[in-house]
């Protein structure tokens, strides 16, 4: 009885022992099948970032091309940049593929799916806070001024778009301020940093409301810039020309997008009570080296935006700074 007894107990330990293996088998493996998942899944992240990353980077160059062969266009024609030229017209969402279509040595078959859309815009259709203040001369003779005639334009603006002058003058101060720091002393000090970007506005005392309103129509630019008669809105081209009201800078545009400004003669010639002394060449042009480049790319679920600011001088173009952006 007790020998049956004992077989019993020994029996049941090997079977809680075997269970005790399989379980740990189990969870062993399961452990390992995850691990491996894991891997699968990081290495498909990375390899979609880096399969992004240069995508984005070709089609800011393929931009830059645009902007390269219109300058090219611009060189030997005397044309103005206007919003009827090909690198103004947007590209809408298609799928990457497409592009390849036609290169025998590219198999659209081993690539994910991706799908680009894109535009370029004239950053010189926009008033440059950057213009409100003018450094004269260089070096410990250096002299930093506000720009009387820039800053009668930014205050037509404000009024157009209702918008609080008491911001627009404390932010002129700012910027005066941290300009003048910047020139003249080596030491760290309280004020902002000189803003490079249009939302680092915001440093120098502008509200997320204001900035809001401005976007539109205001840019920051990493030197002084005309604005190009050939692509404002109705807003700035009210508020850079004295005189000019709203309605009547309506009807201009109207105008202008069927037939461009080919020269500032044109332009004083077209628009209402313009003169010499209201529109210039100390102030408009109807060409630009500035513009902004919005990219968009959507892998999957996945949709990455990006913004870059081209200098193009001549034949030559080089990109300020990229940034990412919310998806909008």
């Amino acid at each position: 009885m007790k020998k049956t007894h004992a077989s019993s107990r020994e029996h049941g330990a090997a079977l809680l022992l075997a269970m005790l293996t399989v379980t740990l088998v189990a969870t062993l493996a399961s452990a390992a099948l995850w691990q491996q998942w894991r891997s699968s899944e990081v290495e498909a992240a990375e390899r979609q970032r880096l399969q992004a990353g240069w995508i984005l980077v070709g089609a800011l160059d393929w931009a830059r091309l645009i902007l390269r062969e219109d300058g090219r266009s611009n060189r030997t024609s005397g044309a103005a940049d206007h919003l009827g030229e090909p690198w103004a017209t947007p590209l809408e969402e298609a799928r990457l593929s497409s592009f390849l279509a036609a290169d025998k040595n590219n198999s659209a078959d081993d690539l994910m799916p991706a799908f680009l859309s894109g535009e370029i815009k004239d950053a010189q259709s926009k008033l440059n806070f950057g213009n409100l203040v003018r450094v004269s001369q260089t070096g410990s003779q250096s002299k930093v001024e506000l720009s009387t005639t820039d800053l009668a334009m930014f205050e037509r603006l404000f009024t157009l778009l209702n918008l609080p002058k008491p911001e627009l003058e404390a932010a002129s101060a700012n910027l005066l301020k941290t300009t003048e720091r910047a020139l003249n002393d080596p030491e760290p000090s309280t004020s902002p940093l000189t803003p490079q970007r249009f939302a680092q506005l915001a440093w120098l005392g502008l509200s997320p409301t204001t900035l809001q309103a401005l976007r539109p129509h205001v840019t920051v630019l990493p030197e002084r810039t005309l604005l190009n008669l050939n692509t404002v809105t109705p807003e700035v081209l009210s508020a850079s020309v004295q005189g000019l009201d709203l309605a009547l800078a309506q009807q201009v545009v109207a105008a202008r997008d069927t037939a461009p400004f080919t020269k500032l003669e044109d332009a004083i010639q077209r628009i209402p009570g313009a003169s010499q002394q209201s529109v210039g060449s100390q102030r408009h042009d109807v060409r630009s080296r500035f513009f902004e480049v919005y990219i968009r790319l959507r892998l999957d679920d996945t949709v990455i935006e990006e913004r870059s600011l081209v200098q193009r001088d001549g034949l030559r173009t080089r990109v300020h700074w990229r940034e990412r952006v919310a998806p909008s």
